[in-house]
């Protein structure tokens, strides 16, 4: 796995804090027209530098997890765009009627957010786990 730089996992783990502070003030209905904003950028700063972390290894399981990893990373973004919705109403113009608006999209950035902290946790608990084994594999012969 490419190693990120410094300044690289410095700004992943900012997004990563920006992703966390931002749910929980939302959640908390905490000045939530401002946090719903630090909850995008952190999501779109986290899947950018998650990104550049590439995987140059044959392990086609490693692969494939990466390929989760991403999909992770768009549920975190597009439950940051849903959550900027939710607090801004910014679709609603695009639905008939406020009932649809309320079913189909409002506050479903919980859903997207739960599915993406699923994949994520799988992904890298696995890929650490399949790594070591590459290592030990790497050892022996």
């Amino acid at each position: 796995m490419k190693q990120l730089s410094k300044p690289q996992s410095t700004l992943m783990l900012m997004g990563g804090l920006m992703m966390v502070v931002g749910a929980c003030c939302f959640a908390m209905m905490v000045a939530q027209e401002t946090v719903c904003w630090i909850f995008l950028v952190g999501a779109a700063l986290f899947a950018v530098i998650q990104g550049l972390q590439t995987y140059e290894g044959n392990n086609m399981v490693v692969r494939r997890l990466k390929r989760i990893q991403t999909l992770a990373d768009v549920f975190f973004v597009l439950a940051g765009i849903s959550m900027v919705d939710t607090a801004n109403h910014l679709l609603e113009p695009f639905f008939p009627d406020r009932i649809s608006y309320l079913t189909y999209i409002y506050n479903k950035w919980v859903v997207l957010l739960l599915i993406a902290g699923l994949l994520e946790l799988y992904t890298v608990l696995r890929i650490s786990n399949e790594l070591k084994e590459d290592e030990k594999l790497k050892i022996k012969d």
